[in-house]
């Protein structure tokens, strides 16, 4: 102290008072998140102080967020027209939660199809690229160097060397072993274009950049401007190497044409334009709309909206949608989610679901691969059990699938999760449609999955110890940290 002498000290205790002063006033955040931050800062001088500064806030670059905005707003334009046939009216306030969020509307005339199984997918998938004449974009969290993954490599190498522009995007780290591999040169050497998402900055680079830990978590494949794929699966084997004492991890991906594909499609682009500086608007203008007028719409077509939500979208827009969706149940809701760390309002919409008599049942992975989320999300049981959910945990790998299907007619499908990094800090997307055929195939994969799961006792878990409650409410006060 004498040597050092106390200016060393006395920056260091302006530096916490500013955090905490910080903490206080930011105005994207929830009450609860707050108070969970003010707490570990008070409890762990240090150790709270130094993860403020690296997690604390969903912090984005001015100039980062200028680039994003400006390169949304100049694709609007190439935005669908309206639908001419509205969905139904206990569907509508969903729909225009989704077009608030994405400042375009809902659109009539899509189709879908559910992919049988993980390699199903990625088969007709190549079958697209393969047989795709203009251009081919693929965004994905994870891409591995494993059977599925490289064939989709090989596919992409195909596409590029017969002339179709290739856009590949792959977030810096969920695919940091692909992009450090000979397969990402691979693709560049055919001549596709590649972008690795938000890369991490080094030093000061950080201040044009982001938050590290903020990651592109889309899946998003769109072919020839005319089909899109949407949903929860990466690019890779159920196996999943990396994690595999989890596997087979089971995902969702279904298959959609029509108008909503330019939705998926500007989103994606967006994206690109903020990353790359590539001018996006020309080669949507030569890209021929997918028809949106009802009398031209195939047998079975339906409403629906791409939307893409992230930590540049107005707070909570993620959970306002689940909210809004869980809001339109009259009879029956089915969730299946990974990763579950609800705010209050998206915890609060699910329990009032339940509680006014919605028949509401939630599957969670019984073995999770995030120790901490699976042990925040077992602690949220009791709570869901008095309000009358029925859970339930998947035996048969880790369910990885993010569904919700109310009433046999409204789905939503799509890379979120109900938890912290999906309601505030990743980069997502997901398709809401109004559909009983499409309801219906997706309902198929929960019941199986269902068939594989074991029912939770409410009054095993609400007949907790008093030590069991204690940890329970710890993993839930601490849940906004992760």
């Amino acid at each position: 102290m004498n040597q050092l002498g106390w200016g060393p000290w006395l920056i260091l205790v302006a530096v916490y008072a500013a955090v905490i002063v910080r903490a206080t006033l930011l105005e994207r955040r929830e009450p609860y998140a707050r108070a969970a931050w003010l707490l570990l800062l008070v409890a762990l001088p240090t150790i709270g102080t130094i993860l403020y500064l690296l997690f604390g806030e969903p912090w984005v670059s001015t100039r980062f967020r200028r680039r994003t905005r400006d390169a949304y707003r100049s694709l609007l334009p190439h935005a669908p027209s309206p639908a001419r046939d509205p969905p139904s009216p206990e569907a509508r306030n969903a729909f225009r939660t989704c077009e608030a969020a994405s400042n375009w509307s809902v659109t009539t005339g899509t189709t879908a199809v559910v992919a049988p199984g993980a390699d199903e997918a990625i088969d007709a998938i190549i079958a697209d690229i393969d047989a795709a004449t203009a251009t081919v974009h693929l965004s994905f969290y994870i891409w591995l160097s494993d059977r599925n993954g490289t064939r989709m490599v090989d596919a992409v190498c195909r596409a590029a060397r017969r002339g179709v522009v290739c856009r590949i995007v792959a977030d810096a780290i969920g695919s940091r072993a692909l992009i450090r591999s000979p397969h990402w040169a691979a693709m560049r050497d055919a001549g596709a274009r590649l972008c690795a998402s938000l890369t991490v900055p080094w030093g000061i680079g950080f201040l044009a950049g982001h938050r590290t830990d903020l990651r592109n978590h889309r899946k998003i494949v769109v072919v020839d401007g005319q089909s899109t794929w949407c949903g929860s699966q990466n690019c890779a084997d159920a196996a999943f190497l990396p994690k595999r004492r989890f596997a087979p991890w089971v995902d969702i991906l279904i298959r959609f044409e029509g108008p909503v594909v330019r939705q998926a499609e500007l989103i994606f682009a967006s994206a690109w334009m903020t990353e790359t500086g590539e001018d996006m608007r020309a080669v949507l203008a030569a890209s021929p709309m997918p028809a949106s007028d009802p009398s031209s719409s195939p047998p079975g077509a339906f409403p629906a909206i791409a939307v893409g939500t992230g930590p540049l979208s107005p707070a909570s827009t993620m959970t306002n949608i689940f909210a809004a969706v869980l809001a339109a149940a009259q009879h029956s809701v089915v969730i299946t989610t990974p990763y579950f760390a609800p705010d209050p309002p998206l915890l609060d919409a699910i329990v009032a679901a339940a509680r006014r008599g919605v028949d509401l049942t939630i599957v969670f992975p019984n073995r999770n691969d995030s120790l901490i989320t699976g042990a925040i999300s077992r602690a949220y049981y009791p709570v869901l059990a008095r309000a009358g959910a029925r859970i339930f945990e998947f035996r048969g790998g880790l369910l990885h699938a993010k569904t919700l299907v109310v009433d046999d007619a409204l789905v939503l499908v799509g890379s979120a999760n109900m938890d912290r990094r999906s309601l505030d800090l990743n980069f997502e997307n997901s398709m809401l449609v109004e559909s009983r055929a499409l309801a219906l195939a997706i309902g198929e994969h929960q019941q199986r999955w269902l068939a594989d799961s074991i029912e939770i006792s409410p009054r095993g878990v609400t007949a907790r110890s008093l030590p069991r409650q204690f940890v329970d409410n710890l993993l839930t006060m601490a849940a906004p940290l992760f």
